[in-house]
């Protein structure tokens, strides 16, 4: 029995994800880190909240890698001249070349398999899809899903077993 299309695009992107994870130099940045560099590195500096939205991070969450990667000196966080209490998170020069040494080697094999493995049709094909993947990477939820997902975990702590 063939899978569903969308079983076959998530074992798709999960098992080149963890090919292209098999590229990580060893003691690589968390892929976590690796995200909220590369998102305030195509995205410019950003407020903490929208930072957190863009990488689907709960506020908490984002908290404690800022602090992590404040420390570590590859993040700067500067506090908004309209809205004191707004914080305003900025990818600093060094942040910039850690991404760029974490994505170097999982962009030389991408390159190679591409080249050696793939014919020129699917090249072409491949190269077409990942405009229409973006596309649906960037999809919000329904609000239906959004109002399922505030139920439920409204009602987590009240729920029995029967």
């Amino acid at each position: 029995m063939p899978h569903a299309p969308a079983d076959r695009i998530v074992d798709a992107v999960l098992a080149l994800g963890r090919r292209l994870r098999s590229e990580r130099p060893s003691g690589s940045a968390s892929l976590s880190t690796i995200g909220l560099l590369a998102t305030l590195h195509r995205m410019g500096p950003m407020p903490a909240n929208r930072l957190a939205a863009e990488e689907r991070l709960q506020p908490q969450s984002l908290t404690r890698l800022v602090v992590a990667l404040e420390r570590a000196g590859w993040i700067t966080r500067t506090r908004s001249t309209a809205d004191r209490r707004a914080l305003t998170i900025a990818v600093t020069p060094r942040g910039r070349r850690v991404l760029a040494a974490e994505l170097r080697a999982r962009r030389a094999w991408l390159a190679r398999a591409f080249a050696t493995t793939l014919t020129a049709a699917e090249r072409t094909q491949l190269l077409a899809a990942t405009d229409v993947m973006l596309k649906l990477a960037s999809t919000d939820r329904p609000p239906a899903h959004r109002h399922r997902l505030a139920v439920n975990r409204a009602t987590a702590g009240r729920r029995t077993l029967r």
